[in-house]
């Protein structure tokens, strides 16, 4: 799986290279459920972020929700709190799916990120706690 990881990142990296084909990998990866690529996708996504670059954003975002679930919601809420210039569609249906999905530890993950000293974190915490069922 890891060499699936690596093309994949090339890919996203890669200006020229088939969105569709890029999607599909992303798709597979997720559907590994292997929850060994998490540090490494934080990684990535973290460097998606210092890159500036919201599509790997989107895509490597919908993989840690995929294989992470709900424990993710940090990592998710920070990355989607950085303003890269993009409608976040994708990555913010990621977060309402998982705050939906469980509640009790979404609420128990993102309360106290409302408190964050970071006040674009915050903010991104509290609206994600507007989708508690």
């Amino acid at each position: 799986m890891t060499d699936l990881l690596t093309r994949l990142t090339e890919m996203l990296d890669d200006l020229d290279a088939d969105v569709d084909a890029t999607i599909d990998l992303a798709d597979e990866i997720a559907a590994s459920g292997d929850a060994g690529l998490l540090p490494r996708l934080q990684a990535e996504l973290d460097r998606a972020l210092a890159e500036r670059n919201a599509y790997a954003r989107e895509l490597l975002g919908g993989v840690v929700a995929a294989i992470g679930g709900t424990d993710t919601l940090p990592a998710l809420v920070r990355a989607s709190a950085v303003d890269l210039g993009d409608d976040q569609d994708g990555l913010a249906a990621e977060i309402v799916d998982l705050v939906q999905a469980d509640p009790k530890s979404a609420r128990r993950l993102l309360q106290p990120m409302t408190e964050d000293d970071d006040l674009s974190v915050a903010n991104r915490a509290d609206w994600a706690l507007r989708f508690l069922p």
